[in-house]
C-alpha cells in the first residue's frame, strides 16, 4: 500500500514528537539540572570517592565480564552455527532466556542459589561470598548480557558458510589454526558489535545488580546503584544528575562505536 504525501509526513512528524517527548526532554532535563551550577560543581560531583570507588567497579565488571562473554560467545555460537546435537533447540531457547527474564527476577534467583541460605550458600562458610559482593554482581551482568555476543555472531557465522573452513582442513591447518586464521578473521566486525552491546548493558544494568549488591559506597556500589543512592537515599539530586550525567556520556561514547563500526561493517 502506497502512502500519501501528507500521511508520511504526519507519521513522520508523530514519530519525532514521540522521540523528543521520550528521549530529548529528560536529556535535556538532566543536562541542565547537572550544569546549571557550573562545570566545576559537576566535576566536583564526579570526583568524590564514592562516585571514582563506583566508576572503577563499574569498568571492573565490564573487564571481566566482556572476555568471558566472548570466549562463551565465540563457542556457543560455532556450536549452534556448525554442530548438530540433541538439545540444540534448548541451547537456543536459554541463550534468548535474558531477552524474557526480568533482571530482578535474575537477581532473586540468584540470591536463592547463592544466598546464605541458598544451594551453595555453604561457599560462604569457606570464605567465598557471592550474593553481596563482586562475584555475585559480575554474575547477574554475565546472565543479562548473555545474548549479545551469540546473537552477533551467529548470522556472521551462517553467511561465511564452511567452504574456506573445509579447505584450509583439506590443506592440513589443524581446528586451531584453522580459527585464528579463518574463523576469526571473518566474524570480527560482528564480534567487536557484541562486544560493544555488551559494554552499554553491562554499564547500565541496575535490576540484577541492585539484588545482590550491598549498595555501600566503595565495596559494591556501580555509577547506577550511585545515581539510585543519591537520589532515593541521599536525597541529592544534583549528585543523582551528575552521576547520570557521566553514565550518559560513557553510553554516549558506546553507541558512537557501535555506530562507527556499524558503518564499517557495511563498507567491508
Amino acid at each position: 500500500m502506497k502512502l500519501s504525501g501528507s500521511t508520511r509526513i504526519t507519521l513522520r512528524a508523530v514519530a519525532l514528537l514521540y522521540l523528543f517527548g521520550l528521549l530529548v526532554v529528560p536529556i535535556v532535563i538532566i543536562l541542565f539540572r547537572t550544569f546549571e551550577n557550573g562545570i566545576g560543581a559537576f566535576v566536583q560531583s564526579i570526583s568524590t570517592p564514592a562516585a571514582i570507588s563506583a566508576l572503577n567497579l563499574s569498568l571492573l565488571i565490564v573487564a571481566i565480564v566482556v572476555p568471558v562473554n566472548v570466549v562463551f560467545g565465540i563457542v556457543t555460537a560455532l556450536a549452534l552455527v556448525r554442530g548438530r546435537f540433541p538439545g540444540r533447540g534448548l541451547v537456543q531457547a536459554v541463550v534468548d532466556l535474558p531477552f524474557a527474564v526480568s533482571p530482578i527476577v535474575v537477581g532473586v534467583s540468584l540470591i536463592l542459589l547463592w544466598g546464605a541460605n541458598g544451594w551453595f550458600g555453604g561457599l560462604e562458610s569457606l570464605g567465598f561470598k557471592v550474593i553481596f559482593g563482586l562475584p555475585g554482581m559480575v554474575i547477574a551482568t554475565l546472565f543479562v548480557t548473555l545474548p549479545f555476543v551469540v546473537r552477533e555472531v551467529e548470522p556472521v557465522l551462517h553467511e561465511i558458510g564452511e567452504e574456506q573452513e573445509q579447505a584450509a582442513a583439506t590443506l592440513g591447518a589443524s581446528r586451531w589454526q584453522t580459527f585464528w586464521l579463518i574463523t576469526l578473521p571473518a566474524i570480527r566486525w560482528g564480534l567487536t558489535y557484541g562486544v560493544v552491546l555488551t559494554v552499554a548493558r553491562s554499564l547500565g544494568e541496575f535490576g540484577a545488580v541492585i539484588m545482590v549488591s550491598s549498595g555501600f559506597p566503595g565495596v559494591s556500589q556501580t555509577l547506577t546503584l550511585l545515581v539510585h543512592s543519591r537520589y532515593i537515599d541521599d536525597h541529592n539530586t544534583f549528585g543523582a544528575y551528575s552521576a547520570a550525567t557521566l553514565l550518559m556520556g560513557i553510553a554516549l561514547i558506546t553507541l558512537l562505536l557501535m555506530t562507527l563500526l556499524d558503518r564499517k561493517r557495511s563498507t567491508t
